[in-house]
């Protein structure tokens, strides 16, 4: 499995939800969501200090259905946000002077949650 070496600092986490954290289109041909393999207990692994945003192309008109789907599932998360483009998410940030990137990006397979092993060493 992929190691990810990131540096010890507090992280901010972006997220897409539908194929990435649930089942992709799962509210619509199932008529309810279901969470990945492996989601929940990933993003439970990631540090209280992390911030964890959410993405979603999901209109206002899913928003409670959404937000009480996370609520019982016990998915945490700082902020959630809905009517985003379905076009690709582009993170733009600079490099420290140290030389630590500061924009990381892992493209997984539609509803194949396998996040890469994370090593704080940086």
């Amino acid at each position: 499995m992929e190691t990810l070496t990131l540096s010890t600092l507090p992280k901010t986490w972006i997220f897409d939800l539908d194929g990435t954290i649930v089942k992709h289109n799962g509210y619509k041909l199932d008529g309810k969501d279901s969470l990945l393999e492996g989601a929940k207990e990933y993003l439970e692994s990631i540090p209280k200090e992390d911030m964890i945003l959410i993405l979603t192309s999901r209109t206002d008109e899913y928003r409670e259905m959404t937000l009480s789907f996370l609520r019982e599932n016990g998915i945490r998360y700082d902020e959630i946000r809905f009517n985003v483009p379905m076009g690709e998410r582009i993170v733009v940030n600079d490099r420290k002077p140290s030389g630590i990137d500061m924009a990381v990006s892992v493209n997984l397979d539609r509803n194949v949650f396998e996040m890469p092993v994370v090593s704080r060493e940086k």
